[in-house]
Protein backbone atom coordinates (compact mmCIF):
# COMPACT_ATOMS: atom_id res chain seq x y z
CA UNK A 1 0.00 0.00 0.00
CA UNK A 2 2.89 2.31 0.65
CA UNK A 3 3.91 1.99 -2.91
CA UNK A 4 0.48 2.72 -4.14
CA UNK A 5 0.10 5.97 -2.14
CA UNK A 6 3.49 7.21 -3.22
CA UNK A 7 3.00 6.30 -6.83
CA UNK A 8 3.12 9.04 -9.40
CA UNK A 9 -0.40 8.47 -10.58
CA UNK A 10 -1.96 8.78 -7.18
CA UNK A 11 -0.05 11.95 -6.34
CA UNK A 12 -0.91 13.42 -9.74
CA UNK A 13 -4.58 12.53 -9.41
CA UNK A 14 -4.77 13.82 -5.86
CA UNK A 15 -3.03 17.05 -6.83
CA UNK A 16 -5.38 17.44 -9.80
CA UNK A 17 -8.44 16.91 -7.58
CA UNK A 18 -7.11 19.41 -5.03
CA UNK A 19 -6.62 21.94 -7.85
CA UNK A 20 -10.16 21.26 -9.13
CA UNK A 21 -11.66 21.68 -5.63
CA UNK A 22 -9.65 24.88 -5.12
CA UNK A 23 -10.78 26.17 -8.55
CA UNK A 24 -14.42 25.48 -7.65
CA UNK A 25 -13.92 27.17 -4.26
CA UNK A 26 -12.28 30.18 -5.94
CA UNK A 27 -15.10 30.40 -8.50
CA UNK A 28 -17.73 30.29 -5.70
CA UNK A 29 -15.86 32.94 -3.69
CA UNK A 30 -15.55 35.12 -6.83
CA UNK A 31 -19.33 34.87 -7.38
CA UNK A 32 -20.02 35.76 -3.77
CA UNK A 33 -17.62 38.72 -3.96
CA UNK A 34 -19.43 39.92 -7.11
CA UNK A 35 -22.76 39.72 -5.29
CA UNK A 36 -21.32 41.65 -2.31
CA UNK A 37 -20.01 44.31 -4.74
CA UNK A 38 -23.45 44.63 -6.39
CA UNK A 39 -25.08 44.74 -2.95
CA UNK A 40 -22.72 47.51 -1.81
CA UNK A 41 -23.55 49.52 -5.00
CA UNK A 42 -27.28 49.09 -4.32
CA UNK A 43 -26.76 50.18 -0.70
CA UNK A 44 -24.84 53.29 -1.84
CA UNK A 45 -27.65 54.19 -4.25
CA UNK A 46 -30.20 53.58 -1.51
CA UNK A 47 -28.21 55.88 0.78
CA UNK A 48 -28.39 58.65 -1.83
CA UNK A 49 -32.12 58.08 -2.24
CA UNK A 50 -32.65 58.20 1.52
CA UNK A 51 -30.67 61.47 1.70
CA UNK A 52 -32.81 63.07 -1.04
CA UNK A 53 -35.96 61.71 0.62
CA UNK A 54 -34.80 63.20 3.93
CA UNK A 55 -34.28 66.59 2.23
CA UNK A 56 -37.76 66.34 0.70
CA UNK A 57 -39.22 65.64 4.15
CA UNK A 58 -37.33 68.63 5.61
CA UNK A 59 -38.62 70.88 2.79
CA UNK A 60 -42.14 69.54 3.29
CA UNK A 61 -41.88 70.24 7.02
CA UNK A 62 -40.90 73.85 6.27
CA UNK A 63 -43.83 74.15 3.88
CA UNK A 64 -46.21 72.71 6.49
CA UNK A 65 -44.89 75.18 9.08
CA UNK A 66 -45.41 78.06 6.65
CA UNK A 67 -48.88 76.77 5.80
CA UNK A 68 -49.67 76.51 9.53
CA UNK A 69 -48.72 80.18 9.96
CA UNK A 70 -50.87 81.15 7.00
CA UNK A 71 -53.82 79.16 8.35
CA UNK A 72 -53.41 80.82 11.77
CA UNK A 73 -53.45 84.25 10.14
CA UNK A 74 -56.46 83.27 8.08
CA UNK A 75 -58.26 82.06 11.24
CA UNK A 76 -57.60 85.44 12.89
CA UNK A 77 -58.89 87.24 9.80
CA UNK A 78 -62.01 85.07 9.74
CA UNK A 79 -62.57 85.75 13.45
CA UNK A 80 -62.23 89.51 12.85
CA UNK A 81 -64.52 89.25 9.83
CA UNK A 82 -67.05 87.38 11.99
CA UNK A 83 -67.12 90.32 14.39
CA UNK A 84 -67.54 92.74 11.50
CA UNK A 85 -70.32 90.57 10.07
CA UNK A 86 -72.09 90.53 13.46
CA UNK A 87 -71.81 94.32 13.62
CA UNK A 88 -73.07 94.58 10.05
CA UNK A 89 -75.95 92.25 10.92
CA UNK A 90 -76.89 94.51 13.82
CA UNK A 91 -76.66 97.56 11.55
CA UNK A 92 -78.86 95.89 8.94
CA UNK A 93 -81.37 94.94 11.65
CA UNK A 94 -81.43 98.55 12.80
CA UNK A 95 -81.78 99.75 9.24
CA UNK A 96 -84.66 97.31 8.70
CA UNK A 97 -86.38 98.74 11.75
CA UNK A 98 -85.82 102.29 10.47
CA UNK A 99 -87.18 101.37 7.04
CA UNK A 100 -90.23 99.74 8.68
CA UNK A 101 -90.83 102.91 10.70
CA UNK A 102 -90.41 104.98 7.55
CA UNK A 103 -92.85 102.73 5.70
CA UNK A 104 -95.38 103.18 8.50
CA UNK A 105 -94.83 106.95 8.56
CA UNK A 106 -95.13 107.41 4.78
CA UNK A 107 -98.95 107.14 4.58
CA UNK A 108 -99.23 109.62 7.47
CA UNK A 109 -96.81 111.90 5.67
CA UNK A 110 -98.93 111.61 2.51
CA UNK A 111 -102.05 112.53 4.50
CA UNK A 112 -100.19 115.45 6.08
CA UNK A 113 -98.97 116.63 2.66
CA UNK A 114 -102.52 116.36 1.31
CA UNK A 115 -103.82 118.39 4.24
CA UNK A 116 -101.01 120.90 3.80
CA UNK A 117 -101.79 121.16 0.09
CA UNK A 118 -105.44 121.82 0.91
CA UNK A 119 -104.39 124.41 3.50
CA UNK A 120 -102.07 126.07 0.97
CA UNK A 121 -104.98 126.17 -1.53
CA UNK A 122 -107.26 127.75 1.08
CA UNK A 123 -104.52 130.19 2.02
CA UNK A 124 -104.08 131.11 -1.65
CA UNK A 125 -107.81 131.69 -1.93
CA UNK A 126 -107.77 133.83 1.24
CA UNK A 127 -104.80 135.81 -0.07
CA UNK A 128 -106.68 136.41 -3.31
CA UNK A 129 -109.66 137.71 -1.31
CA UNK A 130 -107.38 139.86 0.80
CA UNK A 131 -105.67 141.26 -2.30
CA UNK A 132 -109.07 141.98 -3.82
CA UNK A 133 -110.18 143.65 -0.58
CA UNK A 134 -107.10 145.83 -0.49
CA UNK A 135 -107.20 146.71 -4.15
CA UNK A 136 -110.94 147.56 -4.25
CA UNK A 137 -112.18 148.10 -0.72
CA UNK A 138 -115.47 149.78 -1.70
CA UNK A 139 -116.44 147.11 -4.18
CA UNK A 140 -115.45 144.39 -1.76
CA UNK A 141 -117.60 145.77 1.07
CA UNK A 142 -120.75 146.69 -0.84
CA UNK A 143 -120.54 144.32 -3.76
CA UNK A 144 -120.40 141.21 -1.60
CA UNK A 145 -122.94 140.69 1.17
CA UNK A 146 -121.00 138.01 3.07
CA UNK A 147 -117.35 138.52 2.15
CA UNK A 148 -115.93 135.80 4.30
Amino acid sequence: MYRRVNSGRFIGLTTFLIVVVMAIFTWVMYGMAKQVFVLSDVMLEMNGSIKSMNQAVVDMSASVNEMNGTISGMAEDIHAMSGVMASMDNSISGMTGDISTMAEALPKMNDTMLGMSASVGKMSYDLGLAAYAFSQPMSYMWGNVMPF
